[in-house]
């Protein structure tokens, strides 16, 4: 406002004397008198007028000059005019601060885009942008590792984890989030999607966040299995200890009796008998399961993948229960796994001997141990064997508590696999395309080299 009136009145005042000394050279020629009176009114006018001139020239420059600046986003520009007068110094001083706020903000915008763009790289959630059409780009350092095999440029690119999982990607949109499927390292896994619309450019984006949450739907389904184990086990041992003691109690009582001559003592101890065995066999049984519903602590170490498979395959071969060889087929310069051996061994000898009663009646009895380095830091061992497979209905249930296929079998040994598996941090399942296979997938050494 300040400038506006000085500059306002600077203008007038240069007009005003203008105009008075053009009316003073219009009277003098009019009159003819003093003619160098009216040669210096008339210079004068010239003066007045080149100041004028030179007043609204340079004002429009240096706003022409500002404008441009602007419009260049050039923010390096200077506009100090201390000293010029007619409050060029107050309109430059005016620019400056224009100027300045305008840096602060690009700085300050391009601090919060530098802020966000960390952010998002950091994430561990990979971050997936969509489109235009089927383009694709990886947004983040999760999605490089977890998508960026092959360097991938569109949806239909990521066909190597599930055409379920690019028909998710391509159906992705704004709203609930989206519960789907993905293969990773050969293991089906579950996964969801949620998806946010951006305008750049003219073009509208997706950003897809997908998650894997196989390991929380595993952990989760894992504690409510060991919380009901607890519970039943807790309550049949209540409701049977009577049951045993009474049962060998009556054993006792009737074996003392003399059952000659008397065929319903005979009977009676037969039953009672056959009660008592199989009263301690249900206790046995249930006690075995008390141990599955206390998960055990790990004690970790690095595991040299290859000795520990042979081993354990040299392990198998001396049990009785071996009815096949094992043939080893374990990649070079495998990574150390993380995790505990007597466990893991364990888990694979109950393998090892499932296969081999599964084999036992195949014409060709074949077990087969591999193991292979995996993308995302893992390795993937399994047993396959020329069994009749498991049945691809049953390829979950096989691995519930007291589930069991075998006349005999207690249901233990395949879930107390996955329990130790899924406490490393792993993943158990029967094969996609294998029905007589078992694959695991256990995660490396945290000091061991990554699979390439």
């Amino acid at each position: 406002m300040a400038f506006r009136r000085r500059f306002a009145v600077r203008l007038a005042a240069r007009v005003l004397l203008l105009l008075v000394a053009l009316s003073v050279a219009s009277l003098l020629a009019a009159y003819q008198r003093a003619p160098t009176a009216m040669l210096l009114a008339i210079g004068f006018a010239l003066i007045v007028t080149i100041g004028l001139w030179r007043l609204i020239t340079e004002s429009n420059a240096e706003l022409t000059r500002f404008v441009a600046a602007l419009d260049r986003v050039d923010l390096s520009q200077s506009f100090t005019w201390s000293g010029r007068g007619a409050g060029f110094d107050r309109l430059g001083a005016a620019y400056e601060r224009a100027l300045a706020r305008l840096r602060e903000e690009r700085s300050g915008g391009a601090v919060a885009a530098t802020f966000a763009s960390a952010l998002a790289d950091g994430a561990p959630t990979p971050l997936l942008v969509l489109g235009p059409g089927d383009a694709l780009t990886l947004g983040n350092k999760a999605a490089r590792r977890q998508f960026g095999r092959g360097s991938p440029t569109n949806v239909a690119a990521l066909d190597i984890y599930g055409e379920a999982f690019v028909d998710l990607l391509r159906g992705a949109g704004p709203g609930p989030s989206r519960l789907g499927r993905i293969v990773v390292d050969g293991l089906i896994q579950r996964v969801v999607v949620d998806t946010t619309l951006i305008e750049l450019g003219g073009d509208v984006r997706r950003i897809v966040a997908v998650k894997v949450i196989q390991a929380e739907l595993d952990g989760a389904e894992l504690a409510a299995q060991i919380d009901l184990v607890r519970v039943l086990t807790h309550e049949i041992m209540n409701s049977l200890t009577p049951v045993t003691s009474l049962a060998a109690t009556a054993k006792h009582l009737l074996d003392a009796l003399d059952a000659t001559g008397q065929p319903a003592i005979g009977d009676a101890q037969l039953a009672v008998g056959a009660l008592a065995r199989r009263a301690g066999e249900l206790e046995h049984f249930v006690e075995t399961y008390k141990g599955f519903s206390e998960a055990p602590t790990l004690r970790r170490e690095p595991i040299d993948v290859a000795d520990w498979l042979t081993r354990t395959a040299a392990l198998h071969a001396a049990t009785p229960n071996a009815t096949a060889p094992v043939t080893l087929d374990i990649a070079s310069g495998l990574p150390s796994l993380d995790g505990d051996v007597a466990l893991l061994t364990q888990v694979l000898l109950n393998l090892l001997k499932n296969a081999s009663e599964a084999v036992a009646a195949a014409d060709d009895p074949r077990i087969r141990l591999t193991a292979e380095a995996r993308p995302q830091g893992r390795i993937r061992i399994a047993v396959t064997d020329t069994g009749p497979g498991i049945a691809p209905h049953l390829a979950r249930e096989v691995f519930l508590p007291f589930f069991t296929t075998k006349p005999r079998g207690s249901g233990i040994g395949l879930s107390f696999a996955r329990q130790i598996v899924l406490l490393h941090g792993g993943q158990i399942e029967v094969g996609a395309e294998m029905p007589s296979c078992i694959e695991l997938s256990l995660p490396i050494a945290a000091n061991a080299a990554h699979p390439r």
